[in-house]
């Protein structure tokens, strides 16, 4: 028998400085994780899905499942003592636990699921986190993605799998129906340097800035030297988006459109773990005109557009869309 190496093993045995307390948060994250995707195993056989009638802080519909799966994320990372602060997609204002050790020095940023307009058509929807040590100073809720410790995703597809790093490269681990636990399965995920396939979602290319218009066409352009036209795939979440992405490589945009300028994604728990992550497999991560990672976030649920994926694909995106192609 192969041996196997759990989440837990593999954070306890990684050079983070932070790893005891690493360990503790990201296995209550996928605690969490194993009961979102328990839930939406029977979600329709329960009432869970459709929405809530509720609009939350970015003006969108609440699915029931949004509101559920958040509760159970909060909770689940209140139990640990751990967190000074939570940011929820789903929580107008950053949450502050009421009761907590003096070893609450964390800020968890999460979308609690992420593609959730994918619920009710049974696609794939993901949970996005990202970790950062409280700040001595200013306001701890608002940190760039250079500060954060950890990063990942949950993602619910035909297996449940959560993808992480914690600065020290990408790993994969996949739950084990069996054991219950999440067992390693992708080591040190590296993004091919470039990729050949685009995901974007086509039916906003009115909207869209002439850069970013001309890269598409350039890419839909079949030249064989090249390995042109790219094909494209557009699931419309990021996490099943990005992560095929990331092992198969090419690149994933959200633009800004005309009446968008500043974009649709969440910079704190969409944007920047996303970032985190493709950096440390070897890929990139842009705005289109700078390097999302090093963005000081105005607001809690600050908004940029999204160009990442492999290395050479995102350095065209951002020549074509600086002008420079």
């Amino acid at each position: 028998m192969a041996e196997t190496t759990t989440l837990r093993e593999h954070i306890q045995g990684s050079a983070a400085p932070d790893a005891t307390d690493l360990a503790v948060l990201l296995t209550q994250l996928a605690v969490a994780g194993k009961l979102v995707a328990r839930e939406l195993a029977c979600a329709a056989l329960v009432g869970q899905l459709g929405p809530t009638g509720g609009v939350n802080v970015q003006g969108e519909a609440v699915k029931k499942l949004d509101a559920w799966a958040n509760d159970v994320v909060v909770r689940a990372l209140e139990e640990t003592g751990l967190v000074s602060a939570l940011v929820s997609e789903e929580l107008d204002e950053p949450l502050r636990p009421a009761t907590r050790s003096g070893r609450a020095r964390y800020v968890v940023c999460i979308d609690p699921v992420d593609g959730s307009s994918n619920l009710d058509v049974n696609g794939i929807v993901g949970t996005i986190f990202s970790i950062r040590r409280s700040a001595a100073a200013g306001d701890d809720t608002r940190q760039p993605g250079t500060a954060q410790v950890a990063a990942g995703y949950i993602m619910y597809g035909p297996a449940t799998l959560m993808v992480l790093t914690t600065g020290a490269g990408v790993d994969g681990f996949t739950l084990d129906p069996t054991s219950g636990e999440f067992v390693r399965s992708h080591h040190r995920i590296r993004i091919p340097t470039r990729g050949r396939i685009y995901s974007v979602n086509e039916g906003n290319f009115a909207k869209w800035e002439p850069g970013v218009q001309r890269y598409i066409r350039h890419l839909r352009t079949p030249d064989v030297p090249t390995g042109r036209p790219y094909t494209a795939r557009y699931v419309g979440s990021l996490v099943a988006d990005f992560h095929r992405t990331l092992l198969e490589g090419g690149i994933y945009l959200y633009p800004p459109e005309a009446s968008r300028a500043s974009g649709k994604l969440r910079l704190q728990y969409e944007a920047a773990p996303m970032a985190f992550l493709a950096e440390q497999a070897g890929g990139r991560a842009s705005t289109g005109h700078e390097r999302i990672m090093t963005i000081d976030p105005a607001t809690p649920h600050a908004r940029v557009p999204l160009v990442i994926g492999s290395p050479d694909d995102v350095a065209m995106a951002e020549d074509f869309i600086g002008g420079r192609q």
